[in-house]
């Protein structure tokens, strides 16, 4: 195919890249950002397999095959609560690709350049012949591209798989001992890998040196991310994103790819720009959550003292609350997504809407397991947009709000994120459900949310706690409401 029709092509690839993520900035149009998005990769995709440099589909047809069976079933088994890991896992494989590709483009300049030594020398080529038929088959810049593929790509994959685990709460992850002085480990691996990245940068027909820095990268990767806390996944999760985005980037300037590049491009600086929102969000800092310090330690009383005045309630009571309510604010969490309760909640705000009752949803930025979880969730169930209202939003109308429903959330709604300067969670805005003329709680238990600090909402003098799975608490509180 001419280069000008695939880079005319590309070009028309990137527009509908820049379309789709402008569609997704909003949840009404999400799908069709998303279907734009897919598009311009399929565009991307097909125009590179008709580029003349592709040699033999062979093994991309395999490739092609094996991905699309893994594809579908992951599509099948994963369940709704479970896309957080997804997501983390999906970036660990972009930055493995980032990786393994450019080191595969080094070993293939590598043997061109040996080819190209020897033809112009013979046999007796030395390696100033090499150096010198290796320079001049890589463009300016090539080196620096070559290295930065390798760190960045090495470090998002081990990022992205401690993300993982830590999103998935795997066991093994448990008995790995922590690191010690985790500050400094990170500051002296940092400072290798940029030695190591210098010396790639400047001899990038050096294979060893590459792969070396792609393995201290990922023992950085490691060390950065085991030490961050839980609290703080959606931050990790957004920033492992744009790292696989500039991981991508550099790789299209070692394949000379514009396309690569421009997709990568995106993909790095829209992910910057929601770690920022998500720092807002949390009130954090990023060098912070980088380096694993989610706030002061926790000094304030026990659990057992938190909560020795928590009052339990029924779906019988919750009804009648509901039966005399004007307006209800549901605040969703993470614990809706594990008890897949999207549609039960949903089925009640319909009831609730059809007895003349307002009805919104307060929606945290961090609320779940990554940026926009509860969205996903709640549009799943085909709750209407409208419904759904931003913190800052929904924050004016609580203290006009008669019941504030909590569906498994946790630290989004912790009042001691205002109220006590030594908690972790301390400056985090949050949802302010405490400043209902009623706070209705609905967890299976009082364990701690993912920051591990007890809940003052749990015991406050305004709150009542619904002990209960929450698909069927919510399934319970509407046959209450229907047979009131």
């Amino acid at each position: 195919m001419n280069r000008v029709w695939i880079d005319l092509a590309y070009l028309l690839a990137a527009v509908f890249f820049i379309l789709g993520l402008k569609g997704l900035t909003k949840p009404r149009t999400a799908v069709r950002g998303n279907l734009l998005g897919a598009i311009g990769m399929l565009i991307a995709v097909v125009v590179t397999l008709f580029d003349h440099q592709v040699v033999s589909f062979d093994l991309i047809v395999v490739g092609v095959l094996i991905g699309s069976v893994i594809g579908v079933v992951l599509a099948i088994k994963i369940k709704m609560e479970q896309m957080p890991e997804m997501v983390a896992l999906l970036n660990g494989f972009g930055g493995a690709a980032s990786l393994f590709v450019a080191g595969a483009e080094v070993y293939h300049r590598v043997q061109l350049a040996w080819g190209a030594a020897i033809t112009a020398a013979g046999e007796a080529a030395t390696a100033t012949d090499f150096a010198t038929a290796l320079n001049a088959n890589l463009p300016t810049g090539t080196g620096a591209a070559i290295a930065a593929s390798g760190l960045i790509g090495a470090l998002t994959l081990s990022g992205s798989v401690v993300a993982f685990a830590k999103l998935a709460e795997q066991q093994w992850l448990r008995k790995i001992p922590p690191i010690p002085r985790p500050q400094i480990v990170n500051i002296v691996l940092g400072l290798l890998a940029i030695l190591l990245f210098a010396i790639v940068a400047n001899n990038p027909g050096s294979q060893g040196m590459y792969w070396l820095l792609a393995l201290v990268s990922l023992v950085l990767g490691y060390s950065l991310t085991i030490s961050i806390g839980g609290a703080d996944m959606p931050v990790v999760i957004a920033l492992l994103n744009s790292y696989s985005g500039l991981a991508a980037a550099a790789t299209g300037f070692v394949l000379q790819n514009n396309v690569l590049i421009i997709a990568g491009s995106l993909v790095g600086a829209s992910g910057v720009i929601l770690t920022k929102i998500m720092c807002d969000a949390m009130n954090r800092s990023l060098p912070a959550v980088l380096f694993g310090t989610l706030g002061p330690k926790a000094d304030g009383p026990s659990a057992d003292e938190v909560y020795k005045n928590v009052k339990a309630t029924s779906a019988d009571e919750i009804a009648m609350l509901l039966d005399v309510a004007q307006r209800v604010v549901i605040v969703p969490g993470y614990g809706m997504a594990v008890a897949q309760a999207q549609h039960a909640v949903r089925d009640l705000t319909n009831l609730l809407k059809s007895k003349g009752i307002e009805v919104e949803f307060g929606i945290h930025p961090v609320a779940g397991r990554m940026p926009g979880h509860m969205n996903v969730l709640l549009a799943e169930a085909d709750i209407p947009y409208d419904l759904l209202k931003e913190m800052d939003d929904i924050n004016a109308t609580l203290e006009q709000t008669d019941v504030c429903l909590v569906v498994g959330a946790n630290d989004t709604v912790n009042p001691d994120a205002r109220t006590n300067p030594n908690s972790p969670i301390a400056g985090m805005p949050i949802i302010n459900a405490d400043k209902a003329r009623t706070c209705v709680v609905i967890k299976r238990s009082l364990s701690p949310g993912f920051a591990g600090i007890p809940n003052p909402l749990f015991s406050a003098d305004n709150s009542l706690m619904f002990f209960a799975d929450g698909k069927q608490a919510i399934v319970d509180i509407i046959n209450a409401v229907k047979a009131g």
